[in-house]
């Protein structure tokens, strides 16, 4: 198979789709592999370490999505991006499509099969290709929550680990899933006094066991979570549900009861972010005030530190885009039901029913598609 990595086109995305160990990988394996120019600077790959590794430097994005059977790529395609997909193409990346219709639609119209890493599952029920950027971006949300704090960038001006004599500060997370736990742990880690919000009580009894000392827990309904926000200074939104639209936990009327000054750090924007107030931005305008509250909602966090998010991005889907450049989609799927699970688009029809549902749009089965 011919497989194809255009550089990341989407504002302050320095990660890239491939590792120049994924392209040795494919071309052990009988694939031919094609990687834009400076497609890999960003991390701190040169095309010459490309090369080493057996691709060829393509000099513009047209001409691998012209040539590549399988595009492998980092964020979801952008409008020119997705002009140049054609039919019976594959495209192996993250797609986010509940809360983006335009990009629906352009798939959809292309005629190409998308396999989105967000929705490929594991035996444990994980979703393995979204874990490595959950842990990256929980890691950071303490660090970037922190920063907004600061008096200068808006915030209540409070240290979060506090000083003898001063409290610490109070970070609020909600959800206990892989981004809440390496967030929790990670503020934890500074000092601040932290609580984790879940609905499910065997996920916090695991928490509670395992980090009983580190950091708090909490059941999340309505009434404990504003109860909870009303005192925090940095309110860390985790909440995923698989391929849907995030649930709006706190309502933009409910803004004026949080601190003035509070922080909200929203990981879940990629999926339409868990508070009301959210909106995109970008790691260059990263920071906007709604109602005295503070708001980071930077849709590519992990691409802040793009060689470490590269890398494990990389170890995590390597194999999967093995077995799809060798098997072919169509046998890759039907012998693993967890990549399937990542099929959210073929030849003009969605594949994936929670899409579907937040779209308003009709799906079909992946499995009739095999």
């Amino acid at each position: 198979m011919h497989i194809g990595c255009p550089k990341e086109i989407k504002p302050q995305e320095f990660r890239v789709g491939m590792t120049p160990s994924a392209v040795q990988e494919a071309v052990a394996h009988g694939h031919t592999v094609t990687i834009e120019t400076n497609a890999g600077a960003g991390a701190g790959f040169t095309d010459e370490d490309y090369t080493a590794a057996g691709a060829s430097i393509a000099a513009k994005a047209e001409d691998i999505f012209a040539a590549a059977d399988m595009i492998v790529k980092v964020k979801e395609p952008q409008a020119v991006e997705r002009k140049m997909l054609r039919e019976g193409q594959l495209l192996f990346t993250y797609l986010h499509l509940a809360p983006d219709p335009e990009q629906t639609k352009d798939l959809l119209a292309s005629g190409a099969t998308c396999i989105a890493y967000e929705t490929v599952t594991d035996a444990r029920g994980g979703l393995p290709l979204l874990a490595p950027m959950s842990e990256v971006a929980g890691r950071l949300a303490p660090q970037v929550g922190a920063y907004t704090l600061q008096k200068a960038n808006g915030g209540r001006g409070v240290l979060l680990g506090g000083v003898p004599g001063v409290g610490p500060g109070k970070v609020l997370v909600v959800g206990g899933g892989v981004v809440g736990t390496h967030a929790a742990k990670i503020a934890a880690g500074m000092g601040a006094d932290v609580t984790v919000l879940d609905r499910s009580l065997p996920r916090l009894r695991y928490l509670d066991d395992v980090f009983g000392g580190t950091f708090k827990t909490s059941y999340a309904s309505a009434a404990n979570t504003i109860e909870l926000a009303r005192e925090a200074d940095l309110i860390i939104g985790a909440v995923l549900v698989p391929g849907a639209a995030a649930p709006k936990l706190i309502k933009r009327d409910q803004l004026k009861e949080l601190k003035p000054g509070a922080v909200l750090v929203d990981v879940a924007i990629d999926q339409g972010g868990c508070f009301e107030t959210s909106k995109a931005t970008t790691h260059q305008d990263p920071i906007y005030e709604v109602d005295g509250v503070m708001h980071y909602c930077v849709a590519n966090m992990p691409g802040a530190v793009a060689r470490t998010s590269t890398i494990a991005l990389g170890n995590a889907t390597m194999p999967f885009m093995i077995a799809l450049a060798n098997k072919g989609w169509k046998k890759a799927c039907a012998d693993d039901k967890h990549l399937l699970n990542g099929l959210n688009v073929h030849a003009g029809q969605l594949t994936y029913a929670a899409v579907g549902e937040a779209l308003g749009i009709e799906t079909v089965d992946p499995a009739s598609l095999l």
